[in-house]
């Protein structure tokens, strides 16, 4: 059986990230609608939008308003934002996002998932757990405890999660991966590849994403 393997380089505080998970969700349900034969494999490999970011976090409305230029230009982004996370069903809630966190253990837990416990259904719904944690919920996504709730939630083991988050295991791994981003010239996310044959940057609809599944699959035969 052929296989359409997709890498996806992603930060879970990214929320054009989120946008782009929900249209790959879409074109892949038109990919096996379409393609029963191909089986699918999705890595999810790390890249921090925010490397300097304190390992506690930082509030998030100042960081951003900083970022962007100022409170209208924030307004004007995150108006932006709910306008093409809508089509998605994505409510965006900005206002419940208190802390911008430190993504590393949310990335070293999504390495677990894809490790450990590699079932491809465990690493999905965590995806969309620790998106919409953040971006739905205002949960904290740099705690360790509250990622292990995340993780008992998706399925996994609590108990063994927060212990595996309590050490450096996974750490070196999630670096090196982040490394890569640059050496493939990735300046920003969301960034699939493609059977490593074709890269879309960005949260492209799902008819784009769709085309590009089939053009990799085109281009092996």
């Amino acid at each position: 059986m052929n296989t359409l393997r997709i890498d996806v380089f992603s930060d879970v505080v990214c929320p054009w990230c989120f946008v782009g998970k929900r249209h790959l969700d879409k074109a892949l349900e038109l990919w096996r609608a379409e393609q029963p034969e191909h089986e699918v494999a999705v890595r999810w490999r790390p890249f921090f939008l925010n490397p300097d970011t304190p390992e506690s976090g930082e509030p998030y409305r100042p960081f951003l308003e900083k970022k962007f230029g100022g409170p209208e230009q924030l307004r004007q982004l995150w108006q932006r934002l709910q306008e093409a996370g809508r089509p998605a069903g994505i409510e965006f809630a900005f206002e419940k996002i208190e802390l911008r966190a430190n993504t590393l253990k949310a990335h070293r837990l999504i390495h677990r998932a894809q490790t450990v416990e590699p079932d491809p259904q465990t690493v999905a719904a965590l995806i969309e757990a620790l998106f919409a944690a953040h971006f739905l919920h205002g949960r904290n996504i740099g705690d360790a405890a509250v990622l292990a709730d995340i993780a008992a939630e998706c399925g996994m083991d609590r108990a063994a999660v927060l212990g595996y988050l309590a050490g450096d295991e996974g750490t070196a791994d999630v670096r090196a991966g982040a490394a890569e981003a640059p050496r493939l010239n990735i300046s920003g996310v969301p960034f699939f590849i493609f059977n490593r044959r074709l890269a879309a940057s960005g949260a492209h609809p799902p008819a784009e994403l769709l085309k590009a599944m089939q053009q990799s699959i085109a281009a092996e035969t």
